[in-house]
């Protein structure tokens, strides 16, 4: 006989409400669920594997990403779904190598070059925005912030950037979600700017652990997803 559960049952498994199940069930993240007596949810193998999936998604991907792969797997889409995961590996690798590039740059008084780019103290916000791989808005509000400062070309009025301005957009882009205090990158971006060091070797090191963490996160949702989707055609056989 196939295993039946209550949402309370699946609740205190997961450690979440029933009214978040209801919500995953309402944003369309589930195969139908069936109702019992008295028009109550139940179940089944693949409901609590589904549930499961999405918490793990939620630990290692963004909502947006999680809640569309689970979408196109109840639509069939199972191979794109796939797809979307495997492009947030990408990212995570792009992002590891990208801190272990900027770790080294800050120690690098002649720094001239950054991924092959001849650097120059008079880049645009948008040449700085795509070194950085922010957005030039992020870029305005961390000047507002008081944690940038830039130039003014004289002909356009344009903001302009130095190559030591540069250096600290690309500590602020990689450290941003790990330090979320706007006084606390100040005194970072300090002191950098006095050869000190010690503090910022640690910064980077809790970025680094932070993207290892979030790979194991995501491996581990990768082996729950593949669990989902071989029940999910289990019962479609």
């Amino acid at each position: 006989m196939a295993n039946v559960y209550t949402p309370s049952q699946v609740a205190r498994r997961l450690g979440v409400s029933t009214t978040t199940l209801r919500r995953y069930e309402e944003q369309g993240l589930l195969p139908d669920v069936p109702r019992g007596g008295g028009n109550h949810r139940c179940y089944a193998s693949v409901h609590l594997q589904a549930f499961i999936t999405i918490r793990w998604l939620l630990k290692g991907y963004e909502i947006p990403l999680a809640y569309d792969v689970m979408r196109k797997i109840k639509d069939g889409k199972t191979t794109d779904a796939l797809w979307l995961v495997n492009g947030q590996l990408h990212i995570a690798q792009e992002e590891k190598r990208r801190v272990e590039d900027i770790i080294r740059m800050v120690r690098h008084t002649a720094f001239d070059r950054y991924r092959n780019v001849k650097l120059t103290d008079g880049m645009s916000i948008g040449q700085v925005a795509e070194l950085a791989g922010v957005n030039a808005s992020a870029i305005r509000h961390w000047e507002k912030e008081g944690l940038i400062v830039s130039a003014r070309d004289p002909d356009n009025g344009y903001r302009t950037f130095t190559i030591a301005e540069l250096r600290n957009i690309l500590v602020i882009s990689s450290l941003r979600k790990t330090i979320y205090y706007i006084e606390t990158l100040k005194d970072l971006l300090n002191e950098i700017e006095g050869h000190r060091y010690a503090t910022v070797d640690q910064s980077f090191q809790y970025a680094l652990q932070r993207l290892n963490g979030k790979l194991e996160a995501q491996f581990h949702a990768i082996a729950e997803l593949m669990k989902y989707i071989g029940l999910v055609r289990s019962n479609e056989a």
